[in-house]
């Protein structure tokens, strides 16, 4: 077993069969102490949420293989990720410190919201549209196209199972790489990378995984 990426949540080694094996941490995104899956760098370390996300992201890519939807989930050669897609279905966070003088926060998002960043943590991973995308020869219209719809989808799918425990899905952050030419979901789908609130409180992330398992 070879390493070959180590990211800030996750360890991730090539298996000798080819497939990819990737090794949650207890690290989480956030700053000064308080976790925010809008930050790109490590905030604070809460021991048995890489387990907790492990077993989210079990959960619900088990779904998305019922749903039909491609995945990394056992599968091999995945290119390592140079783009996180955030998906918003209401406005808060990063979105709010952008836009805070046009739009509250809490606002739902119509049909929501897909936005790219680049993975560069040295300049605060910065958005990127579609047509930069295109000009820096990155991905083409019809993969962004692609991106997209998987990316809303996804969201739906997500934000459904959620809502069936009364949680409501503010925001949620992906990764996508390529596997055979064709883009697919790759990394986790976990409490780490999503927003969650009940009731209108916040549920932080080990709240989160804890809430979800006690169904």
């Amino acid at each position: 077993m070879e390493k070959i990426y180590e990211g800030k949540t996750k360890t991730v080694f090539k298996l000798e069969n080819g497939n990819v094996l990737l090794k949650f941490k207890d690290d989480c995104t956030g700053k000064d102490g308080v976790f925010d899956p809008g930050e790109n760098s490590i905030g604070l370390t809460i021991e048995g949420i890489g387990k907790a996300n492990l077993e989210t992201s079990i959960h619900f890519f088990e779904i998305l293989k019922k749903e039909g939807v491609k995945t990394h989930y056992v599968s091999a050669d995945v290119e390592n990720a140079t783009m996180e897609v955030i998906c918003r279905l209401k406005a808060t966070g990063s979105f709010i410190r952008r836009y805070g003088d046009y739009i509250a926060d809490g606002t739902a998002i119509e049909g929501g919201y897909v936005e790219t960043t680049f993975k560069d943590d040295a300049k605060g991973d910065p958005l990127v549209t579609e047509d930069a995308l295109v000009v820096l020869g990155i991905m083409g219209h019809e993969d962004y196209k692609s991106l997209k719809e998987q990316t809303l989808k996804i969201t739906k799918i997500v934000a459904e199972d959620l809502a069936k425990m009364g949680l409501d899905l503010y925001d949620i952050k992906f990764e996508f790489g390529y596997h055979n030419g064709e883009v697919i979901l790759i990394d986790e789908i976990a409490s780490g990378n999503m927003r969650v609130y009940k009731d209108g409180q916040y549920v932080d992330p080990m709240t989160l995984s804890e809430l979800f398992f006690a169904k």
